[in-house]
């Protein structure tokens, strides 16, 4: 057996076994809890100011994307990131987060080459591969 073999089976014995049951709980709760949220604000919308239900659920994103960036301000959606995992960075939080995030540790740098550039660097994959996608799916769809 070679050196690079031997280390690994070291590292692995004391290497702990992470709990993947309770990381797929805790995602399933937080991102469920964050979509319910979501779906709680649409219906909301709609029922009180009789909005369509595109607009409830354009209303209800804005408002989840700014709970997200209000959150990253003060510190604490890395908390719930850290909490749920996948639960609570595969939404339009998410990214509304990585965004968000990205202005604030760059804002030093100025607004072009700082703020805007970093953001694109943060959100640019989520958003080129979102407009592929939706222009792929238009082709496609009735």
């Amino acid at each position: 057996m070679g050196l690079r073999t031997d280390y690994l089976r070291e590292v692995k014995a004391f290497q702990p076994s992470p709990p993947y049951a309770a990381n797929a709980g805790k995602a399933f709760l937080v991102g469920g809890a964050l979509c319910a949220l979501a779906q709680w604000l649409a219906d909301w919308y709609g029922g009180t100011f009789a909005a369509s239900a595109l607009e409830a659920h354009l209303w209800a994103s804005i408002v989840m994307a700014g709970l997200a960036i209000g959150l990253t301000a003060v510190g604490k959606y890395d908390d719930i990131s850290q909490f749920a995992g996948a639960g609570a960075t595969m939404l339009l939080t998410g990214l509304a987060n990585a965004l968000a995030s990205a202005a604030i540790e760059h804002r030093s740098e100025g607004w072009m080459a700082g703020v805007g550039g970093q953001m694109l660097k943060a959100g640019g994959a989520a958003i080129i591969y979102g407009v592929i996608a939706a222009y792929v799916l238009g082709l496609f769809w009735p």
